[in-house]
């Protein structure tokens, strides 16, 4: 049967798929609606099984308030040419508006949530078919009560925050959820730092510690017996001052000689106690490093985050924060 412009353009109102993807389902379906937008939607089935395996490494994060709400979501995709049509980008304002107006708390939830006469996950099942790529949802998180303000990296669509004040701050929470972007915190302070994240950092820091005291023993051992550090460094660089005629072969059996005792009687006589002290010291820069409240603040590093809340009041503080990103960090 022949298809009209006016059928094409409907079908591709309601489904967003290409004009020639529209033509052919309609044609399939010999002009039933319901039929053509399932051949569409079969399609983008089969595609995502397809593509499974692929990495969706681009996309669109947007963020949302509304009404002691708010929430942010990731639609992902493989190309950025895809994430920033306008097509795509509209998709992932609709699940989110969704998701805000369900007050959703799970991925699972807004997966399962209606949207354009279908649900939101088939929906996203459906755009693979129009764009050809694999399409995936990710990075849903939200928080609830008042005074949160959110924050779209650049507007770019690839970073957004949320932060959650204990009272109304607008400015200051707007402020604070630009740090949250470009600082990354791990925690709100310390003691919301999960036990197991600092049992690894400090495991982290103490053979830290002990690595450098050993090298600088082994260092200073060398120094001593008049040998280049250069040279000395690695088993490369011994071997290359050997070729090069800076070291005999007798000389780099002694550099791995006094490497090696210097390094096995430094280890078994290190003062623990000085190691654990060297250690806090680490684990101190950590949570200034990680902790929002404890992180230098941005727009003026003689101050912390805490400092500059308290400046404007204080009482003032954040309560909560969320952070999503697509860039690798």
């Amino acid at each position: 049967m022949a298809v009209s412009i006016a059928d094409i353009q409907k079908i591709r109102k309601m489904t967003g798929a290409g004009l020639a993807d529209c033509k052919k389902a309609l044609t399939e379906s010999d002009g039933d609606f319901d039929k053509a937008i399932e051949i569409i939607r079969e399609k983008g089935q089969a595609i995502a099984a397809k593509r499974s395996d692929r990495e969706t490494s681009n996309g669109c994060v947007l963020v949302k308030a509304v009404d002691g709400f708010a929430a942010m979501i990731a639609l992902k995709c493989e190309t950025d040419f895809v994430a920033n049509g306008a097509d795509f980008i509209a998709l992932t304002q609709s699940i989110l508006d969704a998701a805000v107006e369900a007050k959703a708390k799970t991925l699972d939830e807004v997966k399962a949530l209606p949207l354009n006469g279908s649900t939101v996950q088939d929906e996203v099942v459906a755009r693979s078919g129009i764009t050809g790529e694999k399409t995936e949802l990710d990075g849903y998180l939200y928080l609830e009560g008042g005074n949160v303000s959110v924050y779209d990296h650049m507007n770019k669509h690839t970073l957004c925050t949320m932060v959650q004040t204990n009272k109304p701050a607008e400015e200051q929470a707007h402020n604070i959820a630009m740090q949250v972007a470009a600082m990354n915190p791990v925690a709100l302070d310390e003691a919301s730092v999960p036990q197991e994240v600092k049992d690894s950092e400090l495991k982290v820091a103490i053979e830290k510690t002990k690595e450098e005291q050993i090298n600088k023993a082994v260092e200073a051992a060398l120094k001593k017996a008049g040998f280049n550090l250069y040279i000395a460094e690695n088993e490369e660089h011994i071997n290359e001052g050997i070729m090069k005629g800076n070291i005999t072969e007798a000389q780099a059996e002694e550099i791995r000689k006094i490497k090696k005792e210097t390094a096995e009687q430094k280890a078994a006589n290190m003062p623990e106690q000085m190691v654990q002290n060297i250690a806090k010291g680490r684990m101190a820069k950590f949570f200034k490093d990680s902790c929002l409240l404890n992180q230098e603040y941005i727009q003026d590093s003689k101050m912390s985050v805490a400092d500059y809340l308290r400046a404007a009041d204080k009482e003032l503080t954040v309560v909560a924060f969320k952070r999503f990103t697509l860039r690798a960090e």
